[in-house]
């Protein structure tokens, strides 16, 4: 279990979540991040990693495969676009299941 992310996801609300339910955080860290805890003691060893040898981190936590991911996402938006038009939490999740059911059905095919 790991998550691939870019900087957008640099918090320690997310590096505290990640480590919580036992999953490995693989998010590049801001340029200026700071090294101190702050209560979340995950994140400043990513950071410490990543100022250390930003390469060596990148090769240990495979930070290039993240394309693959966002290849798909990038297809399915235009495939299906950007919104979902369910409202209710529920629905949101079945249309969002739906879709990536009819994409994965439609790469089957193009195969």
């Amino acid at each position: 279990k790991r998550v691939l992310a870019d900087g957008a996801y640099d918090s320690r609300d997310n590096f505290q979540f990640l480590h919580d339910n036992d999953i490995d955080p693989a998010i590049k860290v801001r340029k200026n991040s700071s090294f101190k805890s702050m209560g979340c003691y995950t994140r400043k060893m990513v950071v410490l990693q990543q100022l250390n040898d930003l390469d060596k981190w990148k090769h240990s936590v495979s930070y290039g495969r993240r394309w693959a991911a966002e290849t798909v996402f990038s297809s399915m938006k235009r495939t299906f676009g950007e919104h979902v038009i369910s409202i209710k939490w529920k629905n949101i999740v079945n249309e969002l299941l739906m879709k990536a059911h009819m994409y994965n059905m439609f790469m089957k095919i193009t195969s």
